[in-house]
């Protein structure tokens, strides 16, 4: 059954990319067409993604030998995770009751502008009030749903190439 699915680990972090950019994708479409106005948590997301996207980038086009790749599917592995933390941060702030959601807070832009980059970052991880708005679902799954799985999924497609590894 696995033979089916045997790519060597290159073509698995080129598939990690793509899906990477077409998650980014996604939410250019949602923001740009759709008007969907991103939260604190969904800019953190994107950038959790663009992350991951990158390590896998960098991963299928270096293509190490096996301690390098090793090496790539711990660090694709590790910023999956990381972007599923914030997910998962997301999701709990969407099923607070009402009276323990966080006050809204400011655009980013202002907050970068006059706020130290230490608070802005803390209030971009942690979250506000506008992250515990849902404005769209599928089969009843918000989006920070929906990405958290993604990034479930893109950590077992990164650690999976730790076993993956063909000689050139």
């Amino acid at each position: 059954m696995f033979n089916a699915l045997k790519f060597n680990a290159r073509i698995w972090f080129f598939l990690g990319f793509l899906a990477c950019a077409g998650l980014l994708g996604m939410g250019a479409y949602f923001q740009l067409v759709q008007g969907l106005e991103p939260c604190p948590l969904c800019i953190s997301q994107r950038l959790a993604i663009l992350l991951t996207g990158i390590v896998f980038l960098i991963a299928g086009l270096h293509y190490p030998g096996e301690v390098g790749v090793k090496r790539y599917a711990l660090l694709g592995t590790i910023t999956a995770l990381l972007g599923a933390s914030i997910s998962t941060r997301h999701v709990w702030l969407q099923h607070l009751p009402p009276d323990k959601v966080p006050e809204c807070g400011p655009e980013l832009a202002y907050m970068f502008q006059y706020f130290p980059l230490f608070d802005t970052l803390k209030l971009m991880l942690s979250g506000t009030g506008d992250c515990a708005k849902v404005d769209w679902t599928l089969l009843g799954f918000s989006m920070p749903v929906w990405t958290l799985l993604a990034f479930l999924m893109l950590a077992t497609l990164s650690f999976l190439q730790r076993w993956n590894y063909v000689k050139k």
